[in-house]
């Protein structure tokens, strides 16, 4: 079993109570602070390095499991105000961001050159870092200026949203919540709104023969946001019910930036039934879509995508079986695509990379899918 000092440590919810008290704990234990970039400095954390048996060089708390941890992970550590604190993972690109460097060759560098390289390029720059410190680690190096980068804490857009969702959406329901130390996700189904959502569409799935898809949708949100600067905070409109929820585009989101707080995503929210509907109807357009090459359009789709390409090649020929030759609509091939998002979960796939294929799926509402609809194949 994982510590949650590890890098790679998730954990998983079944009830919004227990996902709000572990945020507000995590709220509690963690620690923004702000630094001049120009002061802070990079040690090496591999089995090389001195501090690696030394633990009473590091600041108060950490243990030795953190330490062996971001030895086999980053290798790299931070000193900030004279304490020494392990680099997490989720903190490099932040990190790189702050020196101002980037490249390919950095990470196969040895951690003590490329310590030097990062404590040459950081004296440069006399601009503010905000540093956030969680779990035993350094999480993220931001831009310590506000309009670069706002807080927006977790478990306060948890409680704005369940308070707007029982407001709007009586009778939601918190289906399930994810988080590791890149990423946090919740999504909730909101049955009650079934006719309100999905009244039209599935009426018209209904005329069109389609009422073994819409029978057993229901509406949903996903929500998703990040401490270390992976995601804005945002809400998604989903389609749930069958096998793997639906994303069916974003309804929302602030971002990190530009001194917003957590009063905005509150006022947002307020467009979320709306921007849902705007969502169903742009689904709904795929029915008039006909594709004289629905195979090739998919797999182009696919590849444009950068779909995870053995789910993809797999879910592409359960279409072909199935959908009986000749034209299809971009609704049939859209459907057939979320196939990929149920093998990936089948085989254990993680959850931020679903998230992340599961928002790059739903780009298909927006894509003009006659320039995929040609008689050449295509090769995946």
């Amino acid at each position: 079993m994982l510590l949650q000092c590890q890098d790679n440590f998730t954990t998983t919810f079944s009830s919004y109570p227990a996902m709000k008290d572990y945020h507000e704990q995590l709220a509690k234990k963690s620690r923004w602070t702000r630094c001049h970039v120009n002061e802070l400095q990079i040690q090496p954390l591999d089995k090389d390095s001195p501090f690696y048996s030394r633990p009473l060089s590091f600041a108060p708390g950490t243990t030795n499991e953190a330490i062996e941890d971001t030895a086999q992970n980053l290798g790299l550590a931070m000193d900030i105000d004279g304490a020494l604190y392990p680099i997490r993972t989720t903190a490099y690109k932040s990190l790189l961001d702050r020196a101002k460097i980037s490249g390919t060759v950095l990470p196969k560098l040895s951690r003590k050159v490329l310590s030097d390289v990062l404590n040459e390029c950081l004296k440069i720059y006399p601009s503010d870092a905000l540093v956030l410190i969680r779990d035993e680690k350094v999480s993220a190096v931001h831009s310590g200026d506000e309009t670069d980068y706002s807080v927006l804490p977790i478990n306060e857009l948890l409680v704005v949203l369940q308070n707007k969702l029982d407001l709007r959406f009586p009778g939601n329901e918190f289906d399930g919540g994810y988080s590791d130390h890149a990423i946090t996700s919740a999504s909730w189904k909101m049955p009650l709104q079934k006719k309100d959502l999905l009244g039209a569409y599935t009426k018209h799935l209904n005329s069109i023969g389609k009422s073994y898809i819409s029978k057993n949708l229901v509406p949903g949100i996903r929500f998703v946001t990040s401490d270390t600067g992976v995601a804005s905070a945002k809400v998604s409109a989903l389609l749930m019910g069958g096998q793997y929820p639906i994303h069916i585009g974003s309804c929302i989101a602030v971002d990190h930036r530009h001194q917003s707080k957590v009063s905005d995503f509150d006022t947002a929210l307020d467009q979320l039934f709306a921007q849902f509907g705007d969502s169903i109807a742009k689904l709904q357009k795929l029915t008039e879509i006909t594709l004289s090459y629905p195979v090739n359009a998919m797999t182009r789709i696919c590849k444009k995508l950068s779909m995870p390409k053995k789910a993809a090649l797999e879910a592409i020929q359960m279409f072909e079986m199935s959908y009986g030759g000749g034209p299809a609509t971009a609704h049939d091939v859209f459907m057939a695509m979320q196939e990929i998002m149920f093998l990936l979960k089948s085989e254990n796939t993680p959850e931020s990379k679903l998230l992340s294929i599961e928002e790059n799926l739903a780009r298909t509402l927006s894509l003009d899918w006659n320039k995929f609809d040609l008689a050449k194949a295509v090769n995946y």
